[in-house]
């Protein structure tokens, strides 16, 4: 039958696509299935969106300290919120159409349309052509996960946004208040400041950035003040109010203290919501918090049922989504009878996380706090990037590196990075954990020179009592 496949992918995100190339290369018959646009929300309204619009905020702010470098810009500095829209919008095509052909070279099945399960391995596609029966052995969901919206103050596009609203943006807020410091709020809070906001955070924990290490949130917090944003930890929003002109904001502080202050456009960052609902699991999965559960290779406890990526438990990451994916297609592959694939299971503790804010941050691995939580003896190292020459060189000398190991083995157990393109530099790291290094092989490794991976290599040396240049 021309709609029964292999393998069929409900979602093309992240996750969803990479799975069905995967599926192709195995030489699988393999079919997607996506409601919108293809590469899904990451590459359409989140992950290479915004950094594109993040790198104009990059650009502008080294156009306004061109003296810092020697330099003379004429005539006035400003930021052209319509030019950047555009250009991260076209960023965001480019990539799309991409995707288009990468489905087509690897002869992969579209179908365009609003997916829902009949069964573990069926589906129905609705679309404005009508309706299409798909049946497959295997189906992988990839459904991924949308914003969540505050209880008492729902997302009008107007006023109050979401990520996707705050990158299509018709006017630069005047005072823009952002609930929330995971990435997402602190990467918007980072560009809105950037280009000429005047930006408040909230956030109801007692640190921004609460899941990295203690270290890196204080000292974002300290350069993110430096720059001139308000940032409120250990408050929270009680009440919003909206209207034409403007929004009031009843905000409970760290003392207890309510009061109310006026901007013009919120946005939330409170976290997501899967998008698990109306598809047709029920009775197929266990879920947890909307979430559905699954093995490390996917698997869910439907036989041929499989899921990856944001509609799955974290971290909620497009490069986690990504390797699921591949997993779960060898897995599928395996199943079949493919006996050249030997997939292997996702190590959540080897899963890099990036944000990418001025200045940037990235970790791998556990925290301090958490690896002696987890009874862990450790050594930690540290290196300041004012003590890297390239650092220096490049005007970037904002920022550290910090490394932590078990005492006992050596065992790199997480490493976390504040300061420039740190975001490049985690990997290094990751592969480090991925191999299971200890100090000894990383002290030994040959860092090149003048780079800011130096700073690496010193941060593990000075662990163990042996920084050369701090």
């Amino acid at each position: 039958m021309a709609n029964d496949y292999d393998v069929i992918v409900l979602g093309s995100g992240p996750g969803g696509y990479v799975a069905a190339i995967r599926c192709a290369q195995l030489g699988l018959k393999t079919a997607i299935v996506e409601r919108e646009n293809l590469g899904g929300i990451c590459l359409n309204w989140g992950c290479i969106p915004t950094k594109a619009m993040l790198r104009s905020a990059e650009i502008f702010h080294y156009m306004q300290h061109a003296g810092d470098y020697g330099l003379k810009v004429a005539g006035e500095i400003e930021a052209d919120l319509a030019a950047i829209v555009k250009r991260s919008r076209g960023v965001a095509k480019q990539l799309n159409q991409g995707v288009t052909h990468l489905m087509k070279k690897n002869k992969i099945t579209v179908h365009m349309g609003e997916g829902r399960l009949t069964g573990p391995t069926s589906l129905t596609v609705t679309s404005d052509k009508g309706e299409e029966q798909l049946s497959a052995k295997h189906v992988i969901v990839a459904t991924g996960a949308r914003a969540r919206d505050l209880p008492f103050a729902s997302t009008d596009g107007k006023r109050v946004w979401t990520y996707r609203h705050a990158m299509t943006p018709t006017e630069l807020p005047a005072k823009l208040l952002v609930i929330g410091s995971g990435a997402i709020g602190i990467e918007f809070a980072s560009f809105y400041n950037d280009i000429g906001s005047e930006v408040t955070v909230v956030e109801m924990l007692d640190r921004i950035v609460p899941v990295e290490d203690a270290d890196v949130s204080t000292f974002l917090e300290k350069s993110l003040r430096k720059q001139g944003i308000n940032i409120m930890t250990g408050a929270g929003v009680e009440a919003l109010k909206v209207s034409e002109s403007g929004i009031t904001a009843t905000i409970k502080d760290k003392t207890g203290n309510s009061a109310a202050s006026e901007f013009t456009h919120v946005i939330v960052a409170i976290g997501i919501v899967p998008n698990t609902e109306n598809i047709g699991l029920e009775g197929h999965v266990d879920m947890e918090r909307g979430f559905i559960q699954i093995d490390p290779y996917g698997r869910t406890k439907a036989q041929g049922l499989w899921a990856i990526g944001d509609c799955t438990p974290g971290p909620w990451l497009a490069h986690k989504a990504s390797h699921e994916g591949v997993t779960a297609a060898e897995a599928i592959a395996k199943e079949l009878g493919n006996t050249e694939v030997h997939p292997h299971p996702l190590n959540r503790f080897a899963i890099p996380g990036c944000t990418y804010c001025h200045p940037q941050v990235a970790s791998v691995g556990m925290t301090e706090a958490k690896a002696k939580e987890a009874g862990y003896e450790v050594k930690v190292g540290n290196f300041p990037f004012i003590g890297n020459g390239k650092a220096i060189a490049l005007g970037e000398a904002e920022g550290f590196i910090k490394t932590i190991f078990d005492a006992k083995t050596g065992e790199l157990l997480g490493a976390h990075m504040v300061g420039a393109e740190v975001t490049e530099l985690i990997q290094g790291y990751t592969v480090g954990k991925v191999l299971e290094t200890t100090e000894a092989e990383l002290m030994q490794t040959v860092f090149p020179h003048p780079t800011l991976s130096e700073m690496m290599h010193e941060s593990v040396l000075n662990a163990y009592g042996r920084a050369l240049h701090f």
